[in-house]
């Protein structure tokens, strides 16, 4: 994971660069098919990038706030015991990388074609390379996918992540294909997502971390305020979760009663000298870019 980060450059302009969609790679067999339940037990977390202090910056632009509200459909829930929607919206992302079978977290949002779901960047691309096999397994259980596979059609980076894997834009997100003739949030429901926010607020964040001592087989959950990253315009928030829990969803304004709030970042990497602390970049104008032409995908 060092290696990406290292190699992190800074942008003369971000405005300059255009979002990529990347179609999902086909292999022999449809990703939905390829990741049977002994391969998602197998499959290895993607390792959460460290971050040295020379990569932190704070470039991010913002815009206008802008929320889109939350769609969700309450349901009971596992590891968070606090059920919910979110046990249905958040999920396991599923991907091959370098020819080995790897795994980080998602979350399905309100979109116009009810298929996208938001993660890291690092989620969809590393070390100059899109991943293959990439599906989304809402509501995960311990190899189980009880909404069925859901199979990415494209996958999206912010500009900044696909040029150069810059970490302070550590956003990606995920086109998923119909189900059984059915849209993705139509069958699990969707959160809200929100950009260009002030960035201290009471925030819980969800994933499946699968690196020791965490095993991915459940979905776990850190609760608490943000705070202002510093030498980058990320956020940051006590944390312990491990490997595995990339890409998962940080939530503002966050019900412990129907499990539904509002997406304002994702888990993305920590700092060695801080274990306890994850980061997650500031959902300014790139990452609200990206999510439009995600939806309109």
């Amino acid at each position: 994971m060092n290696r990406a980060v290292k190699r992190l450059v800074t942008l003369a302009s971000a405005l300059a660069l255009s979002l990529i969609t990347v179609p999902a790679t086909p292999s022999a067999a449809a990703p939905g098919a390829y990741w049977t339940p002994e391969r998602m037990r197998a499959a290895v977390p993607l390792d959460l990038p460290t971050a040295p202090l020379s990569a932190l910056r704070s470039t991010v632009l913002t815009g206008e706030p802008t929320t889109v509200a939350p769609l969700a459909f309450p349901n009971g829930g596992s590891a968070w015991t606090g059920g919910g929607a979110v046990v249905r919206t958040a999920g396991r992302v599923f991907f091959t990388y370098q020819g080995r079978n790897a795994s980080c977290s998602g979350n399905a949002v309100t979109s116009a074609n009810k298929s996208t779901v938001v993660t890291a960047g690092h989620c969809v691309k590393l070390d100059g390379a899109y991943h293959t096999n990439v599906a989304f397994v809402p509501a995960y259980d311990n190899g189980n996918a009880p909404y069925g596979t859901w199979t990415a059609r494209a996958t999206f980076a912010t500009p900044q992540w696909h040029a150069s894997e810059d970490i302070n834009y550590d956003i990606g997100a995920i086109v998923v294909g119909q189900l059984n003739g059915q849209s993705l949030t139509d069958v699990v429901g969707a959160q809200g997502i929100a950009f260009n926010l002030p960035k201290a607020d009471n925030t819980y964040a969800f994933g499946y971390p699968a690196a020791a001592p965490y095993d991915g087989t459940k979905l776990v959950y850190c609760s608490g305020r943000t705070f202002n990253a510093f030498l980058s315009n990320g956020i940051g928030m006590t944390c312990d979760m491990t490997g595995g829990a990339s890409g998962g969803p940080w939530f503002r304004a966050f019900s412990e009663a129907t499990g539904t709030g509002t997406v304002n970042s994702v888990n993305s990497y920590k700092i060695n000298l801080f274990p306890n602390w994850m980061f997650g970049p500031y959902f300014g104008a790139d990452a609200q870019n990206l999510y439009n032409q995600a939806q309109a995908a």
